[in-house]
């Protein structure tokens, strides 16, 4: 899914974000949940399997992965494409955790 359509989107999906917590810690998306690549197989019990999960990381490719793997368990999963990178190019809000802009690490 591109930004938009996510940011559009956001009350009706999961966003859940699996980069690092340094990464996370620099910007993040308004209602996303934290789950880290690693954590993923242990965590699967917080995302509902009821409504759909759009997987971010900063470029796409490790949330890809994920949405592979939730895929193949019968989640409704899609990759936020492009990461947070595009994201922050289409000029779409995020904040540090101090409430203050984000950035993307």
């Amino acid at each position: 899914m591109d930004p938009r359509e996510v940011a559009d989107r956001l009350d009706e999906v999961q966003l859940i974000d699996v980069r690092e917590p340094d990464e996370w810690d620099a910007g993040r998306i308004e209602g996303a949940r934290h789950i880290p690549l690693g954590e993923i197989g242990a965590r699967l019990d917080e995302i509902d399997r009821s409504r759909p999960v759009v997987a971010v990381c900063r470029s796409g490719a490790r949330s890809g992965k994920v949405v592979d793997a939730l895929r193949a368990r019968g989640y409704a999963a899609h990759n936020l494409a492009g990461g947070m990178q595009a994201w922050e190019e289409a000029g779409l809000p995020f904040r540090a955790p101090d409430g203050g802009p984000g950035r993307v690490a």
